[in-house]
């Protein structure tokens, strides 16, 4: 499958040469079942990558290699130029500080208010002590997510879509380089998803991110793409812009499209 690097939505096309993720042949099995098969994907500074494909073909898989939550079988995967597999603990811990991921729950603290949520990884991970500026980072990610005025509101409060925008706040506030986006519509109305497939782009406009994007939902790839990815059975088939693969030949491809406007 052939590189493309296409026009980013962000404000400033990064260099192609730049390149912040760079997946190499890798292949990872669970028992017998081998989920990823031979996977190669690079991913430029300030690109937002959409990866679609069924259930159960490695999508996720390959963005908790990213991180270091699973281990690959076979090939590399280097993340701002360094191999993941190789990284010992506290390197891991210095990674994770530069990648965000954001799981489909939100996965936030249920007995903490969501100003609570946001202060811990900025004094568990950071090892911030200023409350001032404390303050100011909590107060700033969430008017960004548009939640200012839930700060004290406890999680079971809040509606799915703001469990979203809170978990999407929580990722930010330690102001990562890479976004991972595992699923980050399921289960929203269409009208939240838009909003959240809106608020990942605007994301990468004012932060720069790099992001990965897993997804079923194809008006949040349409929203959020830079570049899309297709799997099937365990290997990347198809890349290119939305457009250019909905204009595609390929039965398969074509497939993901038929609904989209």
């Amino acid at each position: 499958m052939e590189e493309q690097v296409n026009k980013y939505k962000g404000e400033a096309e990064p260099s192609k040469h730049e390149l912040v993720v760079d997946i190499e042949h890798i292949s990872k099995s669970f028992g017998t079942k081998q989920v990823l098969k031979d996977i190669t994907l690079k991913i430029c500074r300030g690109e937002n990558v959409v990866v679609l494909g069924k259930s159960g073909q490695g999508k996720s898989v390959t963005i908790q290699c990213i991180v270091g939550l699973l281990t690959q079988d076979s090939g590399t995967v280097k993340v701002f130029g360094e191999e993941v597999a190789e990284m010992n603990n506290e390197e891991l811990k210095e990674l994770r500080t530069k990648v965000g991921f954001l799981f489909q729950s939100g996965a936030l603290y249920d007995s903490m208010t969501v100003r609570e949520n946001m202060e811990f990884p900025l004094t568990r991970v950071l090892k911030m002590t200023d409350h001032a500026e404390i303050n100011q980072r909590v107060e700033e990610v969430l008017e960004a997510v548009g939640l200012a005025e839930a700060i004290d509101k406890m999680p079971s409060d809040l509606s799915g879509g703001m469990r979203k925008r809170a978990g999407l706040a929580r990722t930010m506030i330690v102001r990562p380089e890479i976004m991972l986006y595992d699923e980050p519509t399921t289960g929203l109305d269409p009208i939240t998803s838009r909003e959240i497939s809106e608020l990942i782009l605007q994301v990468q406009k004012k932060y720069k991110t790099t992001s990965v994007i897993i997804t079923h939902d194809m008006e949040c790839a349409k929203i959020t793409a830079d570049r899309v990815v297709i799997m099937n059975d365990g290997k990347y088939i198809a890349e290119g812009s939305f457009d250019e693969l909905k204009a595609s030949k390929d039965e398969f491809v074509k497939s993901f499209f038929i609904e989209t406007a």
